[in-house]
């Protein structure tokens, strides 16, 4: 099989984020980052949510009834 036949592994974007040296960058910058990242937070939360109300929706639907 060719390897560009295979899927691309989607890869850790905050562990990258990790282990980025924060030296270079200034004070406002880093408030910058600070706030981009409170705002990813909530998005994953926010996914998070939607998906666990989603299994919530479709476990009460598929649950067995009970006599």
């Amino acid at each position: 099989m060719d390897d560009d036949d295979r899927p691309k592994p989607r890869g850790d974007a905050a562990s990258l984020l990790g282990r980025e040296s924060l030296d270079s960058y200034s004070r406002g910058e880093l408030d910058v980052r600070i706030a981009q990242l409170e705002d990813e937070i909530a998005r994953v939360r926010a996914h998070r949510d939607k998906a666990s109300a989603h299994m919530a929706a479709a476990d009460a639907l598929f649950r067995p009834r009970q006599p």
